[in-house]
């Protein structure tokens, strides 16, 4: 039996069922997978392997795209989702689906951005078993580091390595490169030489200097609170840790038990 719209819309975003589970892990994993794929088609690996792993992007990219037209397909308001954060990440996932050959460079550009589609899963806190509400917000910032990390790699990679393949010839050097630009440390061992290169260098140290000390500021402030609660269970929503004098649970309301 065909599923309708409101049951298929109900499993693009349950997280409790086991149906809508396995479905978002699914898309989750194949997610991952591609950046593995992405990031090992960096080296030098024989024919056949590339080949191989080509075909799997393939048939992942074919997943993708099939999920973004279930999802347009079951929105009420498909309008309002077209123009939301989720749906423009997860087109800009599938555009080299739509697009074809169109224009190859521009396709392995996007293509890095992919990695994004996993902020969908890293806010709810039931696909990965995270249920304690700072340990959740230190993943999401953690994810943040990584993705913007990640796709500044695999975007300088796509532009230097063309032009210049001895100081960008895999993923890690480009992971290198990042890493010491975005923390503003600047050794100058490894420079790019394309324009974009350049301009992409410049977004880096901005990037850098604007949000990394921000998002790590955040987690250390998040640990020094979670140091100062303690382990109180509440019977409500089963939130594990509470503010020394709380009495009540922040999250629910719920009145806390044995207290300290």
């Amino acid at each position: 039996m065909l599923l309708s719209r409101e049951k298929t819309a109900f499993y693009l975003k349950d997280l409790e069922t086991p149906i809508g589970k396995f479905i978002n892990l699914t898309i989750a994993a194949l997610v991952l997978l591609s950046s593995v794929i992405f990031v090992a088609q960096t080296y030098n690996i024989s024919d056949s392997v590339r080949f191989l792993l080509d075909s799997i992007d393939t048939v992942i990219l074919l997943v993708f795209a099939v999920e973004y037209l279930l999802r347009i397909w079951s929105e009420e308001n498909k309008i309002k989702y077209l123009f939301s954060f989720y749906s423009i990440i997860d087109l800009i996932a599938v555009l080299p689906f739509f697009l074809g050959v169109v224009d190859i460079s521009f396709i392995r550009l996007l293509r890095w951005f992919r990695i994004l589609r996993l902020i969908r899963f890293i806010n709810k806190n039931s696909l990965f078993g995270v249920s304690k509400e700072d340990s959740l917000i230190s993943a999401r910032i953690l994810f943040t580091l990584f993705a913007i990390i990640f796709i500044y790699s695999g975007l300088i990679y796509q532009v230097e390595h063309p032009v210049n393949s001895e100081n960008f010839a895999t993923f890690l050097d480009a992971f290198y490169f990042s890493i010491v630009t975005m923390t503003t440390v600047g050794f100058g061992d490894v420079t790019p030489t394309s324009e974009l290169g350049r301009l992409l260098t410049v977004l880096m140290i901005l990037t850098g200097i604007a949000l990394i000390p921000w998002q790590v500021g955040d987690l250390i402030k998040r640990l020094v609170k979670t140091a100062n609660q303690v382990e109180t269970v509440c019977s409500g929503c089963s939130l594990s840790f509470h503010d020394t004098d709380a009495k009540f649970c922040k999250n629910c309301g719920t009145k806390l038990i044995n207290n300290s």
